[in-house]
Order: structure tokens, then C-alpha cells, then sequence
């Protein structure tokens, strides 16, 4: 297939790119930078010029396509306008294409809102964060569109290694006395490793049946603080107990958005495993920490 990727240097999209060139299709990249350009086109893509929050240059001057994938967010407090502007113009564009082409579009776990002991699936109603409100109107858009056959995917918190989501965990246990957690230890994250996320993307594109979603959960909920704790024993922080910091704290030093890090969550991606197939491989994070070089 011929694939456009928006976000493709991103932490979901850049393994998007990687993973969809391994399996033989064509990708093409938006770029907004020459560095963007040049990462995608060493990874086997075709760069696009363009900057997203402008999309009327580039969007109307696209080749025949057989899917777009939409990974990109910028965590402003745009993202939500930058987004409806966005589909507002690609959507008519992709209209004028030879053929209806996929359109895989990123949700996230954080529209389920806490959910505690329970376990979310596609089926449980939204009570998404404030700062990603936007997000449902727009997902339901996509899954509604005639111009495209719609597809949705949640991921749950993407890490790799000691990057991705347990970036800022790491930094504090280089940097700090204590790795920091928001509100307490025993809040509950889904993870998913950005490869396995990537397969995910894959198997929705090459099988899921329109207006169809699924959550990307490898792991349905982990305590922060074994992931802290992890990272402050591979890093030798001076404490091995995290700090914990209220949700206000994170919030002034990165945004509304940030709230979603003390959600209590648990997300099931049984939906994907039954229905495409999904088999991923990287379900102890506390290892692949331990073992990091």
C-alpha cells in the first residue's frame, strides 16, 4: 500500500514508519523540518513538506493514496484547533482521491478517564481529560467520514525502553534525588511498548473492517511506582522511594494535558488480540528497564 503518515517522527509515528516499511508499503511523511526530512527519508520514507497546523499547501497536492495514518499531537493548547482544521481541509482532499482510502486516526487511553479496578474496553463510554475533549468529536468524525473508511486506535502509554512515557521518569533518576510521581504510587498506567504499537497500526491497516476501534494495552495497569523504582535502581538514584508531587505541580511545569499522568487506569486490548490478531511481546517493562545498557 501507499501510506501517508502525519507525526511520522514522533513516538508512535516514527515506529509506525519503521514497522510499515518492513512489511513492504510505500510511506510517505509529513515534515515540517529539514532534520524531520532527513530522519524519514534515512528510514526508507518520502518526505512531505508541510506543517500540519497549515495543512492547505500540502493537503490538496497529495498523490493517490491507499491509507493515511494520523499519529501527530503537538500538546499545545492549539492541538485541539490545529486538529479540526486539519481534517476540516484533508478530509475534502482525500474526497478527490482515485479511491476511498483508510484513515487510521490516534485516540488515547486518557479519554477513558480514571477507571480504578475496573478494565476498559472499546465499549466503555468516554470521560475523557479537559485538555483532550476535542478529541472525541474528531475521532467520531473520522469514524463517521464517507470520504474515508475510518479506523481508530487508543493507545495506551507508549514507552520504549526508558523513553517515550518513562522519559520524564528517567531524567528525574539521572538528575534528581528521586524519580517523581503524580499523587501516589499506586497510580495504575497501561503500557504499551512503541513496537508493539506499531504491529498494531499495521494489522488495523492491512485488516480491521471500517468505523472499527481498538485499544493498544499490552499491559492492562502497572503501580508508577514499580516503573520509578525500576528506573531509580537501573540509574542508582540516591532514593529508591519516589517523590510523590501533586497533579498541580506537573501541571504547571507541563501543561493541562499533564493531569492525564495521574489517572488511575486500566485499559484490556483483548478486542485487538481477538479480532487482528495482535500478539505483542514486550509485557514487563520492570525488566526491560533492568536490562537497558
Amino acid at each position: 500500500m501507499r501510506l501517508f503518515i502525519l507525526g511520522g517522527t514522533g513516538s508512535i509515528g516514527s515506529a509506525v514508519v519503521q514497522a510499515s516499511i518492513r512489511r513492504g508499503h510505500e510511506v510517505l511523511a509529513l515534515a515540517r523540518s529539514d532534520v524531520a526530512a532527513a530522519w524519514l527519508g534515512e528510514a526508507g520514507a518520502t518526505p512531505v513538506l508541510g506543517d500540519m497546523a497549515a495543512p492547505e499547501p500540502w493537503a490538496l497536492r497529495l498523490p493517490p493514496l491507499d491509507a493515511v495514518i494520523h499519529t501527530a499531537c503537538d500538546f499545545s493548547t492549539a492541538m485541539g484547533e490545529i486538529d479540526r482544521r486539519l481534517l476540516a481541509v484533508l478530509l475534502p482532499a482525500l474526497a478527490t482521491q482515485p479511491k476511498r482510502p483508510r484513515f487510521i486516526y490516534t485516540g488515547g487511553g486518557w479519554l477513558f478517564g480514571a477507571t480504578g479496578n475496573n478494565i476498559a474496553t472499546e465499549s466503555t463510554p468516554f470521560r475523557p481529560l479537559s485538555a483532550f475533549r476535542w478529541m472525541v468529536p474528531n475521532l467520531t468524525r473520522i469514524l463517521e467520514a464517507p470520504e474515508v473508511d475510518g479506523i481508530v486506535i487508543h493507545p495506551a502509554m507508549v514507552y520504549a525502553g526508558d523513553g517515550g512515557v518513562f522519559q520524564r521518569l528517567a531524567r528525574d533518576a539521572i538528575e534528581r534525588d528521586a524519580v517523581r510521581v503524580v499523587e501516589s504510587e499506586s497510580v495504575r498506567w497501561p503500557l504499551v511498548h512503541s513496537d508493539d504499537l506499531a504491529v498494531l497500526y499495521a494489522l488495523a491497516l492491512e485488516g480491521a473492517p471500517a468505523r472499527s476501534s481498538y485499544i493498544g494495552a499490552a499491559v492492562d495497569g502497572l503501580a508508577i511506582g514499580r516503573i520509578a523504582r525500576a528506573l531509580a535502581r537501573r540509574y542508582g538514584t540516591r532514593r529508591l522511594e519516589p517523590q510523590v508531587i501533586p497533579a498541580n505541580a506537573i501541571v504547571a511545569e507541563l501543561g493541562e494535558w499533564a493531569r492525564g499522568y495521574a489517572l488511575d487506569q486500566q485499559l484490556s486490548g483483548a478486542k485487538a488480540r481477538r479480532a487482528l490478531g495482535w500478539a505483542p511481546k514486550h509485557l514487563d517493562p520492570e525488566g526491560e528497564i533492568a536490562g537497558l545498557p
